[in-house]
């Protein structure tokens, strides 16, 4: 009896240990988890022409956009792909709103920066 209650408190603790979170049936255990989404950034990031840009790393770009721009800062965020030069002209504007987009656009950019680096 005390075998067989052994028996089941390891195979409960075995059980507890996780299982499949985290893991990835092709290459063994990954330190995050996957992001992506698709939505504005991840179209601009795809058409912007850079030698970076790939799906899954547009994708992540996307995803971590989701998180932390509004929809209208999404919209503006594609005029920064098509142009970079318009991000310069924010962060140099005098303007309230363009000083608060260039502020949530570079927060923006250090997240995805950390979070896509290897997408």
């Amino acid at each position: 009896m005390l075998r067989i209650f052994t028996m089941i408190c390891a195979l409960s603790a075995l059980a507890a240990c996780g299982g499949g979170r985290g893991y990835n049936p092709g290459g063994g255990y990954r330190s995050a988890p996957v992001l992506f989404a698709t939505g504005p950034i991840q179209s601009a990031c795809m058409s912007a022409g850079r030698k970076q840009a790939s799906r899954s790393r547009c994708g992540c770009i996307q995803a971590v956009a989701d998180r932390s721009l509004s929809p209208s800062e999404q919209r503006r965020g594609v005029q920064v792909f098509k142009d970079p030069h318009t991000l310069q002209e924010a962060r140099q504007s005098d303007s309230a709103s363009d000083n608060a987009f260039w502020s949530t656009w570079k927060a923006f950019g250090n997240t995805a920066e950390t979070l896509c680096s290897a997408a």
